[in-house]
């Protein structure tokens, strides 16, 4: 009989380590939370691990990316104080092979991969069910799950349990422990949303940047999409996520910054957005990812928070690496566990370590920091537009011209 794995979560790590599994020859069940597939989300990026994990998974081609093309004198813009803008680095001019996607473009490619195109089998999934307890045994794991609409409860036995469910991670808590043991503040809040349009005067693709000491808003702009706001502020109190609203704690956070034409159309949109995403900042850190037939991946075992701009790339890579440790280890899970872990956890603690450097770009904690950085990004910026711009005149050149008259 073929093994059988529940997935708890339907988001990209949840997804991805379903199409591991089921190429590592395991049935797997997923599980959500919510009545229907999500398909919002604001704007990340894929790195070169996360592309090379979305091709070794099978999802390569399903995958709509949005990378604006490049245009002399750059598509990115710093705005200071005074409301001038000056050309900046894009965070899609460096390194290469990054991807700009909305996060619903990969759940999409995920859906698509795990709903089958005729090749394989689609993989079942459960809306509105969650878990509400879980006794390993020695054959397997007997979960109680409780279907939302109906209130029924009933109990179904696993191989494996696999927690995929977030930051917040309901499957962690059952078997591992208090959200307090494993969450680091790093007392921030992050607020993401489209734009029904882009901010007057810039062009489509633009993206723009007004960063001041521990606040700072960010406009990604795509090439066949509205642009995405990225808003984010340090602060010693970090307010309830349900408690009052949210947009009223956003426009507190921004006050004093909203006679810039920019934040105040970023602020107008928010109010006019359908939705949009607004939380604490935190890292999950555990020194082990798996507990006998548990094992979590995605944000539940190693969230590097939004400033590592990794977790995407992370969960997806982790999804297939699960699956092939799984098809290497095929009689038993233990050294299969261990092997995933042991290749997976230098690169996940490389990318963690890193997310506080990033932070300063993203949101400098200081008018020093705001300045170093600022002239770093300025040589660095120099220096990558020169290329690109070499790059683009010799690109324009080897296009033939039309026939002469």
């Amino acid at each position: 009989m073929q093994k059988r794995a529940l997935v708890v979560g339907l988001g990209i790590a949840g997804m991805s380590a379903a199409i591991g599994l089921r190429r590592a020859g395991w049935t797997p069940v997923i599980v959500e939370r919510a009545p229907e597939r999500r398909t919002g989300g604001y704007f990340i990026f894929m790195f070169p691990e996360g592309v090379q994990a979305a091709a070794d998974l099978g999802i390569a081609d399903h995958l709509h990316t949005r990378n604006p093309e490049w245009r002399p004198g750059g598509n990115s813009w710093s705005v200071d104080r005074r409301g001038r803008r000056k050309p900046a680095l894009g965070l899609l001019d460096t390194p290469s092979g990054l991807a700009a996607v909305l996060r619903s473009d990969i759940e999409a490619a995920l859906w698509q991969g795990i709903t089958g195109d005729g090749a394989e089998d689609p993989v079942e999934v459960r809306f509105a069910t969650t878990p509400v307890e879980m006794t390993e045994g020695a054959g397997g794991v007997r979960v109680l799950l409780e279907d939302a609409g109906t209130g029924k409860q009933y109990r179904e036995d696993f191989d494996l349990v696999v927690g995929a469910d977030g930051m917040r991670s309901s499957v962690r808590r059952m078997v591992f422990g208090p959200d307090e043991d494993y969450l680091a503040n790093w007392k921030a809040m992050i607020c993401a949303f489209q734009l029904k349009e882009q901010v007057p005067t810039y062009e489509a693709s633009d993206s723009i940047i007004v960063s001041r000491p521990k606040r700072a808003m960010w406009v990604f702009g795509l090439a066949d999409h509205a642009p995405c706001a990225w808003l984010t502020y340090r602060t010693e109190d970090i307010p309830d996520r349900f408690a009052g609203s949210s947009i009223e704690q956003v426009r507190a956070a921004f006050s004093g910054m909203d006679d810039d034409p920019v934040v105040r159309h970023v602020l107008d949109s928010l109010e006019e957005a359908p939705d949009h995403v607004f939380d604490s900042i935190h890292q999950v850190k555990m020194d082990r990812w798996s507990k006998g037939r548990v094992v979590l991946v995605g944000d539940a075992a190693w969230c590097m928070n939004t400033y590592s701009a990794m977790g995407s790339s992370s969960s997806l890579r982790g999804g297939a690496a699960l699956g092939v440790a799984l098809r290497e280890h095929p009689g038993d899970l233990a050294a299969a566990l261990d092997a995933w872990e042991t290749g997976l956890r230098p690169y996940i603690t490389s990318q963690r370590r890193s997310a506080r450097i990033k932070q300063q770009r993203f949101v400098p904690s200081s008018r020093p920091v705001q300045v170093l950085v600022s002239g770093v990004l300025d040589v660095v910026r120099s220096v990558v537009h020169r290329r690109l711009a070499a790059e683009f005149t010799a690109a324009a050149a080897a296009v033939p011209s039309g026939p002469a008259r």
